[in-house]
């Protein structure tokens, strides 16, 4: 049976999209040509304008759509039952295996967010604040209670989130230690950097 031509525009798009954070990641986004990225899926390069109407429309499109990937499963994985200490455990160890599982998105979404138009960078700003205030309310919460101990909630909330999304620059799988020790080391500096009382 053949496919319907929507399914194959769909497809289409998906083949830029992932070629354009490949080259985006290798080459950055201003070294980049739409024939560039055409050249990579062989497509005509005509035919990318169908799907992106430009360069820009298209890292847009990246960054948005990492942010709402991001959200959303940390939206279905959140435990609202958790106790503080054990909230911010979980969000350290999903943090760090979403983010090692997409390096090159993780990497465009920070070095080329500079790059986008003032009403794109508003609307990935915006998606990025409502991730941090997840992690925001968990110290918040662990404050409050006396579990955790935060001179600056804004400083420790931004310190926690560019520690644990670091990992993705040199983190490999063949590495000396595994993804759950290196959790684990995380999971041990983070409870001193938030002064974590035990027990």
């Amino acid at each position: 049976m053949a496919r319907k031509v929507g399914s194959v525009g769909a497809e289409t798009a998906e083949k830029v999209r992932h070629a354009a954070v490949s080259l985006f990641a290798r080459y950055g986004y201003a070294a980049v040509s739409m024939r560039q990225i055409a050249r990579e899926i062989d497509l005509q390069a005509g035919a990318i304008y169908n799907h992106f109407p430009t360069k820009q429309h298209l890292l847009r499109g990246l960054l948005v759509e990492h942010m709402e990937r991001l959200l959303k499963a940390w939206d279905e994985q959140e435990d609202p039952s958790l106790a503080p200490a054990e909230a911010l455990i979980a969000f350290v160890r999903f943090h760090l295996r979403y983010h090692v599982k997409c390096g090159d998105d993780v990497f465009i979404s920070y070095m080329e967010l500079r790059n986008l138009e003032e009403d794109n960078f508003a609307e990935v700003e915006q998606l990025r604040r409502r991730y941090e205030i997840k992690l925001r309310r968990i110290l918040e919460a662990g404050s409050a209670a006396g579990v955790f101990r935060v001179g600056d909630l804004h400083v420790a909330t931004m310190a926690v989130i560019a520690m644990l999304t670091g990992v993705t620059g040199w983190y490999r799988y063949d590495g000396r230690l595994s993804l759950q020790e290196i959790e684990e080391l995380y999971i041990d500096m983070i409870r001193g950097a938030v002064g974590m009382k035990e027990g």
